[in-house]
């Protein structure tokens, strides 16, 4: 596993896992993956080298961060914990006060990374942040993290806070390109962190998906995979399949790789098993040459979503 390494921070695994789907019914796994598989995912990344886990309070509405932070136990110091407060009220109090509720559920007593889930178009970052900065000055949050800002409002969430906010966690991917633009740029001019989810489009960039062979769960029933997305994917698919034949990986191995070739980019990736996991840690090993980047980019350029 390669890490990223910054100053005042833990080192970063390349490859992170996302924990969505744990306790979350709308993925459709079912009590079975919640009880017993989540665990194991989570235990077989940690084999794998992954320290990077990414949770929120939203997911499975707490669900997930207890079964992260049973599942990592004794390894706490080995990991680096990441979580998110959905911002309905994000007054300084009701940060501290869900803070709290976090660590509670993750057995722990500090938050590594604590994340705005998203940008609150009616309160702004000053109380946000001040209840941020009261967290950090008290020892339960080690680094601040946003998530979907854009540039300008990750700017000036750091103005806010005092310092930097570490990282911007935002949809990147091969089908999803938008962080190009200013985020990763802005990152690695000032050592700031873009954490890419969905860098696999959930499940889409695997090329497992077809125009008559599409998946039936809720979160991916529409848009992307639409018969019509899928229908425009296959020059892009057939791309991921050559690079990854070369390389004797896997399409989703090198979507991932494609993803993390940027140096302050790292990737949080879902897993339906363990042995899924297991397969997501491996990319962070995956070399890809200039060429085979730029033949994927060229691919996804071409590649119109609906």
């Amino acid at each position: 596993m390669r890490h990223l390494e910054l100053d005042g921070v833990p080192a970063l695994s390349r490859i992170g896992l996302g924990t969505w789907q744990f306790g979350s019914r709308e993925w459709g796994y079912g009590s079975e993956y919640a009880s017993v598989e989540a665990a194991r995912i989570v235990r077989r990344s940690l084999e794998f080298g992954v320290t990077l886990i990414d949770t929120a309070e939203i997911y499975g509405f707490g669900r997930s961060e207890r079964i992260v932070g049973a599942a990592v136990g004794a390894d706490r110091e080995r990991v680096f914990l990441a979580t998110k407060i959905f911002p309905v009220f994000p007054v300084a109090a009701v940060v501290r006060r869900r803070a709290a509720g976090s660590a509670r559920r993750l057995g722990v007593r500090r938050l590594d990374l604590y994340q705005v889930h998203q940008p609150n178009p009616l309160v702004r970052d000053r109380t946000t942040m001040r209840g941020m900065r009261e967290l950090q000055d008290r020892g339960v949050v080690g680094e601040v993290g946003v998530s979907n800002y854009s540039l300008g409002r990750w700017q000036a969430a750091e103005k806010e806070l005092g310092h930097r906010v570490l990282s911007n966690q935002v949809s990147y991917s091969l089908a999803d390109r938008r962080a190009e633009l200013d985020l990763i740029p802005y990152a690695a001019a000032t050592g700031r962190v873009v954490v890419a989810y969905s860098p696999l489009s959930r499940g889409f960039l695997s090329t497992r998906y077809g125009p008559d062979r599409r998946p039936v769960n809720a979160v991916r029933r529409r848009g992307l995979f639409s018969r019509e997305s899928l229908e425009r994917a296959q020059g892009l698919f057939a791309t991921l399949r050559e690079v990854a034949d070369a390389h004797q990986a896997t399409p989703a191995q090198v979507a991932l790789a494609w993803v993390i070739r940027h140096p302050n980019v790292v990737a949080i990736v879902g897993a339906s098993s363990a042995d899924q996991a297991a397969a997501n840690a491996e990319a962070a090993d995956l070399d890809l040459s200039p060429d085979e980047i730029a033949a994927l980019t060229e691919a996804a350029s071409i590649f119109r979503p609906v």
